[in-house]
C-alpha cells in the first residue's frame, strides 16, 4: 500500500466504529505484520505511514477532526428528535417564539423567562413570570405545541398572581433566584453567571438580556425576557 493522504466516504464510515486513533490503527494491522515485526506500537506507526495496513492511510489529525463532526452530527439529530417544537406548523406569535427559543433554552445558552396573563380554567385572571427552560426539562411541551394544553402560571413558578383570590406565590428555580425586597420592584438573578433581570418595561432589562411583547391571540398578555447565560469559570 502506498503512503499518502486519504479521502472519500470510506474513510469517513469508517472511523465511527474506533473510539480511538490506536483503536483504528489496530484495525489496520494483519495478523501477518504483528507475527513478522513482534511490536504494536511499531506497527501502528508504519500503518500511519502507510507502509502496513489493510486499510486506507488516515493521519491522527484528519480522524480526529471526522470523529468531531460525528459527534456534532449525532447531537445534533439528538437534539432534533427531542425538540418538542420540530415539525409543527405554529400560527401563533407565541408559540413561534417558543419554538425559536426551545433548542437553546434545553442546552443552556439561554434562560428566558415567560410573562403570561390569562384566565385559568375557571375563567379567573391569572398572571406570573415562568422559567421556560426549566418547565421544558420538567415536563411534556408536546401538548403545548400541538394546542391541546395551554401554557399557564403556576403557584410553583418564580411567581404567580390570581387577580380575583389574591393569592400570590413566588419561587427560585434551578436557572433564577427571585428578588422581590428591593427598590426597582422584581427581579430575577441568575444562578449561573449571577446577572440580574429586570422585567420592569420602563428599566433596561439588564446584561445580556433582552424584552420582547408579543401579540397573541392565545392569550391577554405575553412578554418574553431573553437571557444569554455566559457561566462562571470555576
Amino acid at each position: 500500500m502506498a503512503a499518502g493522504g486519504s479521502s472519500g466516504a470510506a474513510t469517513d464510515a469508517s472511523v465511527t466504529k474506533f473510539q480511538t486513533y490506536e483503536d483504528f490503527l489496530d484495525a489496520q494491522v494483519t495478523p501477518l505484520d504483528l507475527f513478522y515485526l513482534e511490536d504494536k506500537d511499531l506497527a501502528r506507526q508504519l500503518v500511519e505511514l502507510g507502509y502496513r495496513g489493510s486499510g486506507e492511510v488516515l493521519k491522527r489529525e484528519e480522524f480526529e477532526r471526522l470523529k468531531a463532526a460525528e459527534e456534532a452530527l449525532r447531537l445534533s439529530n439528538r437534539t432534533k428528535k427531542t425538540l418538542a417544537s420540530a415539525g409543527r406548523e405554529l400560527k401563533d406569535n407565541f408559540l413561534k417564539a417558543l419554538a425559536d427559543r426551545e433548542e437553546a433554552n434545553r442546552n443552556g445558552r439561554m434562560a428566558t423567562i415567560i410573562f403570561i396573563r390569562d384566565r385559568n380554567a375557571g375563567g379567573q385572571e391569572i398572571s406570573g413570570y415562568i422559567d421556560y427552560s426549566h418547565r421544558l426539562k420538567s415536563e411534556d411541551f408536546e401538548p403545548y405545541f400541538s394546542g391541546k394544553k395551554k401554557l399557564l402560571p403556576r403557584p410553583a413558578d418564580l411567581s404567580f398572581y390570581n387577580w380575583e383570590t389574591n393569592v400570590k406565590a413566588c419561587r427560585n428555580s434551578p436557572n433564577y433566584k427571585v428578588l422581590v425586597d428591593n427598590p426597582a420592584g422584581l427581579l430575577f438573578e441568575n444562578q449561573h453567571d449571577h446577572k440580574v433581570l429586570n422585567v420592569d418595561p420602563e428599566a433596561p432589562s439588564g446584561p445580556n438580556s433582552w424584552r420582547t411583547a408579543l401579540k397573541s391571540e392565545l392569550y391577554l398578555q405575553v412578554v418574553v425576557f431573553d437571557h444569554y447565560v455566559r457561566r462562571l469559570l470555576n
